[in-house]
């Protein structure tokens, strides 16, 4: 029987592995990547002078752009863990930590086959489709970008996005490496609705430029400010680690008693109402930053429970 191969390419910056899908196809039913090397703590420099100051680049301004014939199979493994390419980008929000890759992988080919601009305005996700624009907040100092999304990672502990070094650079977060963020999704066919945008549900759920700088739209800049409004309030937010939502109080009661003097921090019940319904959330914290965050996560998963997020008070 004829065996058809499926080309991939991987590549591992820190935190991100690049994956190419070249215009052949498989009948094999996912796409195996070798696993990439073990990724280094991105440098707090780039090896040259940026062109520009990072303040100066505009985010990027989303546009209505067709799905990239490359970076976009319905799933994918890496490590051994199977991730599945979403089929849209609308809706999406989430928190979490966010890291960044640069002078590595500098002019090195995307997922999306483009080459990696580490001074332009884009970013890396697991399961975005490719491109997809993305808004991301700074959850403890409240500055916000927009980056395009157009590579794959990274694929480093519980990162949920790899940034640029110049989206790095404007959220402040080039000297530890990492920052606690928000990413939510901008459907470029709708208005960007910015007012309030880090009060939102924690429903699990992106905004960089185009392949080239692009100047920004008229408003854009004023857009962009408001959004950096709303969201400053956020740094004076506590933030804390989700064990746990419960139906049953009893069930939220009983995951605090499994916790509680375990060295995780102070664990408590969280009661709100969603859609009609009393919900019981089993909180820690508050969490002062990403260490604490890494170190109470994994922590969490040692005991069983995989699926700890965080969470904004």
């Amino acid at each position: 029987m004829r065996r058809i191969w499926t080309c991939a390419r991987a590549l591992a910056p820190a935190g991100l592995v690049s994956l190419l899908l070249a215009g052949c196809q498989s009948t094999a039913p996912s796409v195996q990547l070798q696993p990439p090397p073990t990724p280094t703590v991105p440098p707090t420099v780039p090896p040259i002078a940026p062109p520009i100051a990072p303040e100066s680049v505009p985010d990027a301004v989303p546009r209505v752009e067709a799905r990239s014939r490359f970076g976009n199979p319905p799933f994918y493994e890496v490590f051994g863990k199977r991730y599945y390419v979403m089929p849209s980008s609308v809706g999406y929000i989430e928190r979490g930590v966010a890291s960044w890759y640069g002078p590595g992988f500098h002019e090195v080919r995307t997922s999306a086959g483009e080459p990696y601009d580490m001074y332009a305005m884009t970013a890396a996700h697991k399961t975005l489709p490719l491109p997809a624009y993305v808004r991301v907040i700074n959850l403890q100092n409240g500055r916000s970008i927009v980056v395009r999304v157009n590579d794959r990672g990274p694929f480093v502990g519980n990162r949920i996005i790899d940034l640029s070094y110049t989206a790095a650079a404007k959220l402040d977060m080039l000297r530890n490496g990492t920052a606690i963020v928000e990413v939510r999704a901008i459907d470029p066919t709708a208005p960007e609705q910015t007012t309030g945008v880090v009060a939102a549900s924690l429903a699990p759920g992106p905004l960089a430029p185009g392949p080239s700088a692009a100047a920004p739209a008229a408003g854009a800049s004023n857009a962009a400010a408001s959004a950096v409004q709303a969201a400053a309030p956020v740094a004076n937010s506590s933030l804390y680690i989700q064990a746990g939502a419960f139906a049953d109080p009893a069930n939220a009661e009983r995951l605090v008693a499994k916790l509680s003097g375990g060295g995780y921090g102070k664990v408590f019940v969280r009661e709100n109402e969603l859609a009609g319904r009393k919900m019981y959330r089993v909180r820690i914290g508050p969490i002062p930053g990403v260490p604490e965050f890494d170190r109470v996560v994994a922590a969490l998963e040692h005991v069983g429970v995989n699926d700890a997020r965080l969470a904004l008070d």
